[in-house]
């Protein structure tokens, strides 16, 4: 495992190791906090963040390493007077490890090609890997299993997250169903993953619904108010999720609250939003240790 680009790129073993691993670490942080020490972490920022800016340099310090953050708004890159490909080369001579969150998957992929040291996705236009195999560890967690169990998901399917989240499925031989309007499915189709604009069709059986903002950075205010009238019928809320009531409610945040789900199902007992968000962190550490030790 050289780098943590798509979670494409996994096999099985390597998602299930990492997760195994975070659970470790979750256990007994104290075993692994000089196991970074003296290594330096870059983080590059093309997109605005909170939980994936916290958790990497959290888990860094942790680890006993360093972060250094990088807004790529003031760089030579970000203006465009240097290539990334000589970027890439640069950054090598500094730092062990870089996480990148950018626009572009295969600006992301340049960085990785052109450097001699790992890179991980903190998440692009195309996917979002660290973020699903944060939810995989917290499903476990909750379900007590990775297997025999079917996530619904609902909203904008054209996206970063749910890419990601079908790559996993896929892998793993989790049960997906994606309910979307027809101008937002997903970018490409897999097996094992059922794509419908039937909420009473996706939802039957879940064991976990799953949605995401329904206004992701590179959406205009001036398509606001189209984008919720085409999503509000694949709103989770408390009627919806009374169609499986053993199903678990997950968001990645940041989330719309009366938009793409309702307070009354965010701050319920079948909410686990948050616990998703702690497990952000136990992954990152994971995903480091994996790439770096």
């Amino acid at each position: 495992m050289k780098n943590i680009l798509s979670i494409n790129d996994l096999s099985k073993k390597e998602i299930l190791d990492l997760i195994f691993l975070a659970e470790k670490i979750k256990k007994s942080p104290q075993n692994y906090n000089s196991k970074l020490k003296n290594k330096v972490l870059l983080d590059i920022f093309e997109k605005p963040s909170l939980r994936t800016r916290l958790s990497f340099e959290v888990a860094v310090y942790q680890l006993g390493g360093h972060t250094i953050f990088y807004d790529l708004g003031n760089s030579p890159l970000g203006k465009g007077k240097e290539s990334i490909e000589d970027t890439a080369r640069v950054i090598s001579k500094y730092v062990n490890v870089v996480m990148a969150r950018l626009y572009s998957q295969e600006d992301l992929i340049s960085l990785a090609e052109n450097g001699n040291i790992p890179v991980i996705n903190g998440l692009t236009d195309y996917e979002h890997p660290c973020q699903i195999l944060g939810d995989l560890l917290t499903i476990k967690e909750k379900l007590r299993r990775l297997s025999n169990i079917k996530i619904a998901y609902f909203g904008d399917a054209k996206n970063n997250v749910t890419h990601s989240l079908m790559f996993a499925c896929s892998k793993l031989g989790i049960k997906m169903s994606v309910a979307c309007p027809r101008n937002m499915q997903p970018l490409f189709r897999i097996n094992g993953v059922e794509v419908t604009q039937d909420v009473n069709k996706a939802i039957k059986n879940a064991d976990i619904v799953y949605v995401d903002s329904w206004m992701s950075y590179q959406i205009s205010k001036s398509k606001h108010a189209k984008r919720v009238k085409q999503l509000r019928k694949y709103q989770v809320n408390v009627n919806l999720m009374k169609k499986s009531p053993k199903a678990l409610f997950m968001h990645c945040l940041p989330a719309k609250r009366g938009e793409e789900v309702t307070s009354e199902v965010m701050d319920s007992n079948k909410s686990i939003v948050f616990d998703q968000a702690e497990n952000r962190l136990h992954i990152q550490k994971a995903i480091l240790l994996k790439l770096l030790c």
